[in-house]
């Protein structure tokens, strides 16, 4: 069951075409992540969600209600959904207690029995209630900034890129507590982020912007194994996309011929594969003169550069042609390896692939 239906949202600033015809549907008590690169209209979508932003065109139905029909529009004080921006954006001045009770009842009896259940859903100690917001910590600023969200019990919960000024530990902790949170309280959210990951790990739901328009929309699974086109690829993780001939479920590309996930496409198109199915070992320091018609085991490459990031580093492979040296037609591979498996820079290594590359669909765009 639906929730949230956008249809046809637009919206220009001067020149500038934020939002070029978005439809959009949010199943009831999911996690959608809307992602793409700066400037794509992640944030104006969002903000014309929660009434902030006025659309030019289009709908905004939530829960069978019409928030937005082109101009016209509901307020947002008056749509039940709560809004988690980036900063928190916590009252520096109120307590902790008083930012969380912010949107409640002053002479609501329940207030200070809500405050505190807020608290605890979050993971918090009651006993920060009396604190202001600069003595804590950036993930518990987040936290406290979800339970003044929280406290109206909303129908919708939108995150603007809620844990993007955090380190790379605090941010994978607070995000787990957030997603663990909102799932227990069954909240509709909808993620704002520029994070491929963060998109991946959080969504039932993944939808890719660019330029204001929606590229591709489904389950995190499927764009990042069956992408539409080479950018949506590319924008949900590192990605090898190559021309290739296809036949008969196999593709001739510059890594040998390989099975592809279409039986039916015939001749020229684009393929990807992801840098987890290409496979490669060092075999020595000279240039082994091999035949490239032994397929994807005889595919030799060299280490062009390395770059070590703890427990996965990154690795740079230029392919060699059938005399040993390196083929400057062909494209360099950005591959993954565990530190302990990483090639010496300069070493050669035997290239193989697992698993079949995705065939990009005819009628779309790179």
């Amino acid at each position: 069951m639906s929730l949230l239906e956008l249809e046809g949202i637009r919206r220009r600033y001067g020149s500038v075409t934020a939002l070029d015809g978005v439809d959009l549907s949010v199943a009831a008590d999911s996690c959608s992540a809307v992602v793409g690169p700066s400037g794509s209209g992640k944030t104006t979508l969002l903000r014309i969600i929660a009434g902030f932003d006025a659309a030019d065109a289009g709908k905004v139905v939530l829960d069978g209600q019409l928030l937005t029909d082109g101009a016209k529009t509901v307020p947002a004080h008056r749509r039940e959904i709560g809004y988690v921006a980036q900063d928190g954006a916590l009252f520096p001045h109120l307590s902790i207690a008083e930012n969380i009770g912010f949107g409640l009842p002053r002479r609501d009896p329940g207030r200070d029995a809500r405050i505190a259940e807020l608290v605890r859903m979050v993971d918090l100690d009651p006993a920060i209630l009396g604190r202001r917001p600069d003595e804590l910590s950036g993930g518990q600023q987040q936290r406290i900034a979800l339970a003044r969200a929280l406290a109206r019990r909303p129908r919708l919960m939108l995150l603007d890129e809620p844990f993007s000024a955090l380190d790379t530990g605090l941010r994978a902790t607070t995000r787990q507590a957030v997603a663990r949170v909102l799932r227990d309280a069954r909240i509709t959210t909808i993620l704002v982020t520029h994070d491929q990951s963060e998109a991946l790990s959080f969504a039932d739901q993944v939808a890719v912007l660019s330029e204001g328009r929606l590229l591709q929309v489904g389950p995190p699974r499927d764009l990042y194994l069956r992408p539409r086109t080479p950018m949506v690829a590319e924008f949900m993780g590192d990605a090898i996309v190559l021309p290739a001939q296809l036949a008969a479920g196999f593709a001739d590309c510059a890594l040998g011929r390989i099975p592809v996930d279409d039986r039916e496409r015939q001749g020229a198109a684009r393929i990807v594969l992801r840098p987890e199915q290409v496979k490669f070992a060092e075999v020595g320091v000279q240039d082994p003169k091999h035949d490239p018609r032994h397929g994807s085991t005889g595919y030799f490459g060299k280490v062009v550069e390395v770059d070590f990031g703890g427990s996965v580093c990154s690795v740079r492979v230029r392919l060699l042609n059938p005399t040993g040296e390196i083929d400057p037609d062909s494209p360099a591979l950005s591959l993954i390896a565990a530190s302990i498996e990483t090639p010496r820079l300069g070493a050669i290594v035997r290239i193989s692939v697992v698993g079949k590359a995705h065939v990009f669909p005819l009628d779309e765009g790179s």
